[in-house]
């Protein structure tokens, strides 16, 4: 396994842990009220399904997909950590696994070159 893969399935692990995070998060250790629960998990879940699911065809992709939402996740971990009115371990944990996914992709790209342009390709040709 390269290096590289390695990198991207740390990306991938931490994009299922945040997945279990978001589950336990909303339905278990900090439910909204009756009328909001499944709206809630809902909201907190389903936007990561869809890379999760282009991670079968393309592991890079799907990571691709999932870091591109993990900003949302991001963002939402720092407003519940300023905000205060939860535990600070929840919001803190959401925060390292968005940046372990981003920094996995980040990582991958440093190796990434794109193939030259022929002549012929670069003048309409």
């Amino acid at each position: 396994m390269s290096a590289g893969n390695r990198v991207l399935r740390v990306g991938f692990v931490a994009t299922l842990a945040l997945l279990a995070l978001e589950i336990a998060w909303h339905a278990w250790l900090a439910p909204a009220r009756a009328n909001l629960f499944w709206p809630s998990l809902a909201l907190a879940v389903v936007p990561l399904l869809p890379g999760l699911w282009v991670t079968r065809a393309s592991l890079r992709r799907g990571l691709l997909v999932c870091g591109i939402v993990g900003l949302f996740y991001f963002a939402h971990g720092v407003s519940e950590l300023w905000n205060g009115a939860t535990s600070t371990a929840l919001p803190a944990l959401e925060i390292v696994l968005t940046l372990i996914v981003i920094g996995a992709l980040g990582w991958d790209a440093r190796k990434y070159k794109r193939a030259k342009k022929t002549a012929d390709a670069a003048h309409g040709a």
